[in-house]
């Protein structure tokens, strides 16, 4: 591995670290753990999904997941119906107040950056982390 490929995975990880950190204070205090933000997350832009293939792309055991789910749906984010497909298994869904909910949240956490990036960065440098962005979507897209 050449130098500055291992400078920028190394500088990239912390950054990405730091700033995942700090988005997460500015998100409020109706917090959800990682796991619980990373189903609903995936439920708003997959769609519906059983336990059982949330675990499989969550790369999380299906009692871990089913717990999840559990408390997503008792918060009112989440909801469950049968499939039509199989009636044996239940579909997991994001409801209306789980996508007000991560909207929200988004909306804190882009509005704590613009603001920080407005007062602390130049025009140029803006424009700069707009072009490294399209560099990194580039870099993890499959």
């Amino acid at each position: 591995m050449d130098t500055t490929g291992a400078r920028a995975a190394h500088d990239i990880r912390v950054a990405f670290s730091r700033l995942r950190r700090r988005l997460r204070e500015n998100y409020g205090r109706d917090d959800l753990t990682p796991s619980q933000t990373s189903v609903l997350s995936r439920l708003d832009k997959d769609g519906e999904a059983s336990v059982s293939d949330l675990a499989a792309l969550e790369g999380i055991r299906h009692q871990s997941v089913a717990t999840t789910v559990g408390v997503l749906v008792e918060r009112g984010l989440a909801a469950r119906r049968q499939d039509p497909e199989d009636g044996r298994r239940q579909l997991v869904f994001v409801t209306d107040n789980g996508h007000t909910f991560l909207e929200e949240r988004r909306r804190a956490g882009e509005g704590w950056l613009a603001r920080v990036l407005e007062t602390r960065c130049t025009e140029a440098e803006r424009r700069t982390l707009i072009e490294a962005a399209a560099v990194l979507e580039r870099v993890v897209r499959r």
